[in-house]
């Protein structure tokens, strides 16, 4: 991607703080591209970085703001418009993740044109993807998976891929989804591209590599959420990983977006996810996993992760608290 920092993460009006976990991800990843957040006056989510109006962050060298809301069917609110328009005003370009591109409204696509600024949509992939061939390829490959959305999968696989090379491991993130595109500087929005056509994006993503090298591939949703089990699936047969990590967050009541949907418990969504993964890789297994305990206390999270290392026998790891040298130990290497 051609995107320019510095970056002003604009919050919007996110109700809480998953709901900005695009721009909580770019800022934990990639500080140093962070200048400031922008939050409209309903915002419920904080990153701790600066508050700063368009103008002050502009006046401070920022150069691109960055749609960093997350919410369920990818849409660009109403409540928006009158920032984003003035952020082209002030000379910057847009860059957006979500479902609706901003190039599809007609006022941000009549006013960036007048002014020659950008409007960038890194949800929707440009580049053609193939049918899935299933055929097998040299390389490794891990993805992670999960019990639900917004579990940390993207994080848990950031964290690999560091502790691998930190190893002198050759490893790769490969990107999904878009807050992991903006992290990387590329990779392809599954969840954007034609259902038959996802395994293959996977293949795409994930191609024959030097026998020792790994792909570490961020997931996306879960097997067993209503809403986007079939992009979990064309994850997991079009990557051919031989290595899981199971993501989870401790203590959610219900499925994210459909509370009649409860989740899975760790040993189910294991045994379903290799299962179904031996399809294309008949060595797949989960090797670990990887819980996301931020809104636990050091005493419960220290709980947690005993009780899911006893119903599954894996090691279990908090990847922002503990690392995961742990996951790391227990791959193939």
């Amino acid at each position: 991607m051609d995107m320019q920092p510095p970056y002003l993460l604009f919050l919007g009006d996110a109700p809480d703080q998953l709901a900005a976990k695009t721009a909580t991800g770019i800022a934990y990843w990639r500080p140093e591209w962070c200048l400031g957040q922008l939050r409209l006056p309903d915002c419920r989510a904080d990153l701790g970085l600066p508050d700063l109006t368009l103008k002050e962050a502009r006046e401070a060298g920022a150069r691109t703001l960055v749609v960093g809301v997350a919410n369920r069917g990818g849409v660009v609110s109403q409540a928006w418009l009158d920032t984003l328009l003035h952020a082209l005003e002030l000379g910057y370009d847009v860059a957006n993740g979500l479902h609706r591109r901003l190039a599809t409204i007609p006022e941000l696509h009549q006013r960036a044109a007048a002014l020659g600024r950008r409007l960038i949509d890194v949800r929707h992939p440009d580049q053609p993807v193939p049918v899935a061939s299933g055929a097998r390829r040299s390389g490794h490959r891990l993805l992670t998976v999960g019990t639900d959305c917004s579990v940390g999968k993207m994080f848990a696989a950031l964290a690999l891929e560091r502790e691998l090379r930190r190893r002198g491991v050759s490893a790769t993130f490969r990107a999904t989804g878009q807050t992991g595109v903006f992290i990387a500087g590329g990779g392809i929005c599954v969840d954007a591209v034609v259902a038959d056509f996802i395994a293959g994006a996977a293949e795409w993503l994930t191609p024959a590599n030097a026998p020792d090298h790994w792909d570490v591939v961020e997931g996306q949703g879960s097997l067993f959420h209503p809403s986007y089990a079939g992009v979990s699936l064309g994850l997991l047969h079009g990557t051919q990983a031989e290595c899981l990590v199971m993501c989870h967050e401790p203590g959610r009541a219900h499925m994210r977006g459909v509370p009649e949907y409860s989740l899975p418990s760790l040993s189910e969504c294991i045994r379903l996810n290799e299962q179904l993964g031996r399809l294309t890789c008949p060595e797949c297994r989960v090797i670990g996993l990887a819980l996301n305990t931020a809104a636990l206390s050091e005493a419960d999270a220290a709980r947690a992760l005993a009780a899911a290392e006893d119903e599954t026998g894996l090691p279990a790891v908090d990847p922002c608290r503990h690392g995961v040298a742990r996951l790391v130990e227990a791959m193939p290497l």
